[in-house]
């Protein structure tokens, strides 16, 4: 009795029977690398748009598109990155807090007390004026002597008056604040009818 169901046209049954798993095994692998390409996009990738991509041409192109994925795919997975960044992150707090710092044009290690970089000699930090200490460019006023750095600091607003407006009789006092502004407004009226 000849095998209907034979595939390839195959008549011999044992052969018959090795082709279908051999078809069957090549199906489980292919939707293995499909899995495979899946998970590993979801590990190394983090746009969700390029993870379904990789995975339906994973599928759409059986083994070519898990080879292509491969070869295409990030080199790190991305805990491996996250990890790198705070260690990068960690190693600059260290160094900060070490003092030493690295100049911004060259990269050169410079300490916190420099003016200029040893490498390139480009200028750090500015110097105060008074004292002759690094001044970090942040700040308004040397903390060391207290002196002013120019250009940086505002002018200061004076709350009392001028000596001029004190010698003048004929300038009206300043209003008061709050509630004694009130209160002197509500006066006025009751004072002048009578």
């Amino acid at each position: 009795m000849p095998d209907l169901v034979a595939v390839f046209g195959i008549n011999n049954s044992a052969l018959d029977t090795a082709v279908k798993l051999l078809v069957l095994f090549v199906g489980l692998i292919w939707l293995a690398l499909v899995y495979y390409t899946w998970s590993d996009a979801r590990r190394r990738i983090s746009d969700p748009i390029l993870i379904g991509t990789a995975t339906v041409m994973a599928f759409v192109l059986p083994f070519a598109g898990s080879i292509i994925y491969m070869v295409v795919r990030p080199p790190e997975y991305l805990d491996d990155v996250r990890e790198r960044e705070l260690e990068m992150q960690a190693a600059e707090a260290r160094l900060l807090q070490s003092g030493l710092l690295l100049c911004p044009h060259c990269d050169y290690p410079a300490q916190s007390g420099f003016l200029r970089c040893p490498s390139c000699l480009k200028k750090l930090r500015d110097q105060c004026t008074g004292c002759s200490k690094p001044l970090d460019p942040e700040w308004r006023i040397c903390p060391y002597c207290e002196t002013e750095i120019p250009g940086r600091t505002p002018p200061r607003r004076s709350r009392r008056p001028r000596a001029s407006d004190e010698d003048s009789e004929d300038a009206p006092p300043p209003p008061s604040r709050g509630r004694g502004r009130r209160r002197a407004q509500r006066d006025e009226p009751a004072s002048e009818t009578l």
